[in-house]
C-alpha cells in the first residue's frame, strides 16, 4: 500500500492501540474503529502549502493518508461557502454561512470519504468492497469503485429514493433492496459480507470515511480567510462529519492556522434523534429509537455507528445537539431554496438545528455560524414540493 510519508500508524478510538497502516479495519485488539495518526511538525505546515497539493481533495495530500498522485479522486471537495445575511439577522449573529457540500461529485457530503476509503480499497488490493446505505454512500462508492476499477455491492432499504437506487446502477455497481430500514440493510450487509471477500467501506468499518471528513474543517477555515467560525452545525446520521470536523479544527489549532475550533453542534430530525436525545440525557452512548421515522432519509440511522465518538467531539468543543420536526426541516430548506441556494430536508436540518440554538441562546451577535448542507437538494425535490402543495403554494 503506498502512503504518505506523514502518515505513520492507525491508532484505535477506543482503546488507544496503534498498528500499521497497512491493514485498515477495525482494531485487531478490541474491535474498536481506526483513525489515521501523522508524524507533522507543526512548524512546517503553513496556509499557503497546506492547500498546495493539487485541486479537490488532493490539496490536502500532504496531511492525508496518500499521495495525490494515489488519490481516487473525481473532483470532490472545494465546495463553496455561501453566505445568507438575511438568515444571519433572523439568527441575531454577525454572519451565516452555508458549506455547500451538495457540489460534490455525486451531490453529497460523504464524497470526500468515498475518495480516501476507495483508494485504501484499491491499494490493499481489493476488488470488491461493500456498505449498506441510505442512499447517498451507496451512490458514492459505486461512483468511486467505477472510477477505481472496483466492483461495489451496496446493500439498501426499499424506502430509499429511487434517484440513489438508479444511480448505483448507473455507475455500475450491484445493489441489494432490502425490504425494511437501515437496520435490516445493514443486518443483510453483515450476513452477507461474513461469506464474502469483500472490503468493507462502511462507516467507522474504513479508517477512512471519517478521515476524508476532516477536509471539510480546512475548507471552511480557509474559506473565511483562515479563521474559524464560532460554531458549526452538521445534520447528524452516523457520525462521521462531526469526527472529522474535531479532528480536522483541532490540527488548525495545533498546526497554528487558527486560533480556536469551532464548537460543533449535531442537528438531527426529531424522528431519530439518538446523538440528540443521548447529548440531552448526558448519555455516552446513543440508545437507538424503537420507531425511527423522518422524512429525512439519510439521517434515518437509528443506530449510528459513530455515536459515541460523535458525542465525544461535541463535548471536547463544547457544542450542542438538536432535534427538530419534519416540519421545521421542510420550513428551514424552503427558506434557504427561496434565497437561491438549492437546499433539501437533509441540508434544512441544519437550518431548522440553528433556529433552536438561536432561540437557546446559544450564539453571541458576533458569532459566524456555518451550516453544512451535506446533500444536494436536487435530490430531495420531491419532499420540498409536496410540503409546499400542503401549505397551498
Amino acid at each position: 500500500m503506498e502512503t504518505s510519508e506523514r502518515f505513520v500508524s492507525l491508532r484505535c478510538l477506543d482503546c488507544g492501540g496503534k498498528q500499521s497502516p497497512e491493514p485498515g479495519g477495525r482494531c485487531p485488539d478490541c474491535g474498536g474503529p481506526l483513525d489515521p495518526s501523522y508524524d507533522v511538525d507543526p512548524s512546517a505546515v503553513t496556509r499557503e502549502g497546506l492547500a498546495a497539493g493539487g485541486d479537490g481533495l488532493a490539496a490536502f495530500a500532504p496531511v492525508l493518508p496518500f499521495p495525490g498522485e494515489t488519490l481516487v479522486t473525481a473532483g470532490e471537495g472545494n465546495t463553496p461557502l455561501v453566505e445568507l445575511p438575511s438568515l444571519a439577522e433572523e439568527l441575531g449573529v454577525r454572519a451565516v454561512y452555508v458549506k455547500d457540500e451538495g457540489h460534490n461529485t455525486t451531490g453529497a457530503f460523504v464524497d470526500r470519504g468515498m475518495a480516501l476509503a476507495v483508494t485504501a480499497a484499491r491499494e490493499a488490493g481489493a476488488g470488491t468492497m461493500a456498505l449498506p446505505s441510505m442512499g447517498n454512500g451507496g451512490q458514492a462508492a459505486a461512483a468511486y469503485a467505477a472510477r477505481a476499477g472496483l466492483d461495489c455491492q451496496a446493500f439498501v432499504p426499499s424506502r430509499v429514493p429511487f434517484v440513489n437506487k438508479a444511480m448505483v446502477n448507473v455507475h455500475g455497481g450491484d445493489m441489494s433492496v432490502v425490504e425494511g430500514r437501515y437496520t435490516d440493510a445493514a443486518d443483510a450487509f453483515a450476513d452477507a459480507v461474513a461469506g464474502e471477500d469483500w472490503h468493507s467501506v462502511a462507516p467507522f468499518e474504513s479508517p477512512y470515511r471519517h478521515e476524508g471528513a476532516k477536509t471539510l474543517a480546512y475548507e471552511i477555515a480557509a474559506g473565511l480567510d483562515w479563521t474559524a467560525p464560532d460554531a458549526i452545525v452538521h445534520p447528524t446520521g452516523h457520525g462521521t462529519g462531526l469526527v472529522g470536523l474535531r479532528k480536522g479544527g483541532a490540527d488548525l489549532v495545533d498546526w497554528g492556522l487558527v486560533e480556536t475550533a469551532p464548537r460543533l453542534c449535531a442537528a438531527q430530525p426529531a424522528g431519530c434523534a439518538p446523538i440528540a436525545e443521548a447529548w440531552t440525557e448526558g448519555a455516552d452512548v446513543p440508545e437507538p429509537p424503537e420507531h425511527p421515522d423522518t422524512v429525512c432519509g439519510p439521517l434515518e440511522i437509528p443506530d449510528p455507528a459513530g455515536g459515541a465518538y460523535a458525542l465525544d467531539a461535541l463535548a471536547a468543543t463544547d457544542g450542542a445537539a438538536v432535534a427538530t420536526g419534519d416540519e421545521a426541516i421542510l420550513d428551514g430548506a424552503v427558506t434557504v431554496a427561496e434565497g437561491g441556494l438549492t437546499m433539501g430536508a437533509t441540508g434544512g436540518t441544519a437550518v431548522a438545528g440553528a433556529r433552536v440554538l438561536a432561540d437557546r441562546g446559544a450564539f453571541d451577535s458576533d458569532d459566524v455560524v456555518v451550516l453544512v448542507n451535506s446533500v444536494t437538494g436536487n435530490k430531495e425535490a420531491d419532499l420540498l414540493r409536496s410540503h409546499l402543495m400542503s401549505k397551498g403554494i
